[in-house]
């Protein structure tokens, strides 16, 4: 019992019952000017859901009173939207010309019901003889009383599932066409795609220049040079400068400024980052071959971000120890290792979200990266295809 009237508190079996109702208005003033031909609305109905604009109109007052707990959000079942192609009008007609038949069967079950229980109640005390043809030729009794909450019951039961029926045609007839739910699902993707790459951006920016600063202020600190002391506090600054730009940066992305936003680093400044890691006590072994300098932006971008994460890597598990870089364009692929003496702290299996991070770079640019241990080292291998977005 409790499970079918619960309906009844909800807040949207009214509403529906609302747009149920709003067409028996004009239904009805059409009738007061001429009560003979009443198919006429729904002849007219055949030209105005043609119109585009009707589409919009129509799925505005669902979203509003059908299915509001959608209303604004991206994935709403119904849309809000003119007509764009002769399929969607045809929607948009199949739908008046139902909304207004379930507009009639509403107003007919709260107008008849009602009236039902009113005789149920009355006809017992002797008030006239019941028109209804279920009590017309029955003798009132007294038991009579007993019935008058089902035709109320009854109506409310028959309005709560006029109205989720109303919702699932709405659904079905006002719902995005398909290039609309592809577009909505390609913005979405879009949207996801960029807060994974700007929380990426973040990561390894932000990262790369805290684990520098850590690894520079603990050397400086136990080196007890004054001179040493110096050149670490200039490396801090160095570092913490080109974070700020950084961070500066993603935080245009994420205001959406409309003023420029400055270039992501590329592995033409990959020497920037060994000399920052070079600045920290690192003994960085560097080769660098074949044209970089041709090597896509997006893929060259990614490489760049990818080195740091490595470095980083290093510098944040086994701290100041020699690190052999290389990088190479050959043929078609762009390769990047990164490989440091293995120690006791360096992360194992699939490593945490930096190491997770450089798998996801290559992933997106048609390529792989490997991590782990190798023959006393630990060795990161990257694998880039120069025409992997192509």
């Amino acid at each position: 019992m409790i499970r079918f009237l619960r309906p009844l508190g909800r807040s949207v079996t009214y509403t529906r019952w609302l747009h149920l109702s709003m067409p028996v208005a004009v239904y009805g003033i059409w009738l007061f000017i001429d009560m003979e031909r009443p198919y006429v609305p729904f002849l007219a109905l055949l030209l105005i859901g043609l119109i585009p604009a009707v589409r919009l109109a129509e799925g505005i007052q669902a979203q509003f009173l059908v299915v509001p707990k959608e209303r604004g959000r991206h994935d709403a079942t119904v849309s809000a939207a003119p007509s764009a192609s002769w399929a969607e009008r045809g929607r948009t007609v199949m739908w008046l010309e139902i909304r207004l038949a379930l507009a009639l069967v509403t107003t007919g079950i709260t107008v008849w019901l009602p009236i039902v229980t009113y005789e149920l109640v009355s006809a017992p005390l002797g008030h006239g003889t019941s028109d209804l043809p279920l009590l017309r030729d029955a003798a009132p009794h007294w038991w009579w009383w007993a019935l008058t909450p089902l035709p109320v019951l009854l109506m409310l039961g028959c309005v709560t599932a006029l109205g989720e029926l109303d919702a699932a045609i709405a659904r079905r007839l006002l719902g995005p066409s398909k290039e609309e739910r592809l577009t909505a699902l390609e913005e979405r993707t879009e949207q996801l795609l960029e807060r994974n790459r700007i929380a990426r951006e973040i990561h390894d920016s932000i990262g790369h220049a805290l684990t520098v600063a850590v690894v520079q202020a603990g050397a400086a600190r136990a080196a007890g040079d004054p001179a040493f002391t110096a050149r670490a506090l200039a490396a801090i600054e160095e570092t913490g400068r080109t974070a700020l730009d950084d961070l500066e940066r993603v935080l245009l992305v994420l205001r959406e400024s409309g003023g420029p936003v400055g270039q992501r680093p590329t592995l033409d400044e990959a020497d920037r980052l060994l000399e920052s890691a070079r600045a920290s006590g690192a003994k960085v072994d560097s080769e660098l071959s074949g044209p970089l300098a041709s090597v896509p932006g997006s893929v060259s971008r990614e490489g760049y971000r990818i080195l740091q994460e490595a470095l980083t890597n290093v510098l944040r598990h086994s701290g100041p120890v020699p690190v052999r870089v290389r990088i190479a364009v050959l043929g078609e692929r762009l390769e990047l290792d990164v490989t440091n003496p293995l120690t006791g702290s360096m992360p194992r299996g699939q490593g945490g979200s930096g190491l997770r991070g450089i798998r996801e770079r290559a992933a997106l640019l048609g390529g792989e990266a490997r991590s782990g241990p190798q023959e006393g080292e630990w060795r990161v291998r990257v694998r880039l295809p120069l025409d992997g977005l192509r």
